[in-house]
């Protein structure tokens, strides 16, 4: 009988202090769900299995390997039960093998599986479910032909979650990639949030009328007479609905949202617009910048709260929070794979620990990192638990 992640982390709890409460759903079959992709390789010459060989660069990745080698480097310093668990025997595959196979791999499939499982961790939200589409481009992908790696991905507001991502071939091309990015998914009741570059008509009307879902949508130049008519409204005249005030980073944040119904919005079934204030200042410097921002939503007053449109208006930004660590603690710009797919297969993967790591307590993923380097048994427990 399989013994549950959460139940092989409870019993370590009296030998690790600093090891995080752990509240969600059983993180399970994950190995199963890699060893059940599409193997690109021959039969011929197999040495290791698929499954064994995406749950190693799992488990590297958990524990920060930025690159083949340094994975590959894990490997070969993993104790005998750690390959005998991963299924590599006493052999050690090399970083050559690992670029082969994720050069070649689907990585479609892979995003599908990876974020289809995600999703299956995810307990019911309460309130308003909210989705973040953002892009990213992976620098280090770039060469002297070829620009670098582009992918659009769709991130659950406050779960560090990545539910589906697609490669784009330029940021432009976000445009076209959005319907098939979100067209699998279930977004029923669910608020889409996206920035100025994605707000279409087209996009409007495909969350409201296919989807059922709702949107909040940033408005810049490229709506410019819907700005200018944004910009225009009495302002003054609207009550504060709500502000929030953070700091972190080296700043200190206010934001101010105000909310008003307006008829006859010339964007698909806007009903509010909302402005957004936010006064940053440098805690360094005192340097203080003031910005405001308009967007337009589908929904009415009376399906969402003041609180519930700023908390969704705020978590589209967290997306940026899941970059931040790609490109810090995991060192993802730093990475210069570049042949195939094997770019969008690592940053997926680096996607799947963050997720990982949420999922079961961590706040803070540099600590994670530095956990599951020295202990990847319990970066494996994630992946396949103990039998």
């Amino acid at each position: 009988m399989s013994v549950s992640t959460i139940e092989v982390l409870s019993c370590r709890r009296d030998r690790i202090a600093d090891l995080p409460a752990i509240e969600p759903e059983e993180l399970v079959h994950l190995a199963g769900v890699l060893e059940a992709l599409p193997d690109p390789r021959r039969r011929q010459g197999r040495r290791y299995r698929l499954g064994a060989l995406l749950a190693l660069c799992t488990v590297a990745v958990l524990g920060g390997a930025a690159t083949l080698v340094s994975i590959a480097r894990i490997s070969a310093g993993a104790p005998p039960e750690i390959r005998a668990r991963l299924g590599l025997g006493k052999s050690v595959p090399r970083a050559c093998t690992l670029g082969r196979l994720l050069a070649r791999i689907d990585a479609d499939a892979l995003d599908r599986a990876v974020g289809g499982w995600l999703a299956g961790q995810l307990e019911p939200v309460d309130g308003l479910p909210a989705l973040a589409v953002d892009g990213k481009s992976l620098r280090g992908s770039r060469t002297a032909t070829r620009t670098a790696v582009h992918l659009l991905a769709a991130v659950l507001h406050g779960e560090k979650t990545v539910i589906a991502q697609r490669q784009v071939e330029t940021k432009s091309n976000e445009i076209t990639a959005f319907r098939p990015l979100l067209a699998s998914l279930e977004l029923a009741g669910t608020v889409v949030t996206f920035d100025a570059l994605l707000t279409q008509t087209d996009h409007a009307r495909f969350l409201v009328e296919d989807k059922n879902a709702h949107y909040i949508a940033v408005v810049k130049g490229n709506h410019p007479t819907l700005q200018t008519a944004l910009k225009k409204l009495p302002w003054r005249d609207v009550p504060l609905l709500d502000k929030t005030r953070t700091d972190g980073h080296g700043r200190d944040e206010i934001r101010r949202l105000k909310a008003a119904t307006v008829t006859g919005l010339a964007f698909p079934h806007a009903v509010q617009a909302l402005q957004i204030v936010r006064r940053r200042r440098d805690v360094r410097t005192g340097k203080v910048t003031l910005e405001r921002v308009y967007a337009v939503t589908s929904l009415r007053a009376d399906q969402a709260t003041a609180a519930q449109l700023a908390a969704a208006v705020r978590g589209h930004w967290q997306i940026e929070a899941l970059h931040h660590i790609r490109d810090t603690t995991l060192r993802e710009d730093a990475c210069r794979v570049r042949t195939g797919n094997a770019p969008r297969a690592l940053a997926t993967l680096r996607n799947l620990s963050i997720a990982l790591a949420h999922l079961i307590g961590w706040a803070n993923h540099a600590q994670a990192v530095d956990h599951y380097r020295s202990h990847p048994d319990h970066a494996l427990d994630l992946i396949t638990p103990t039998r």
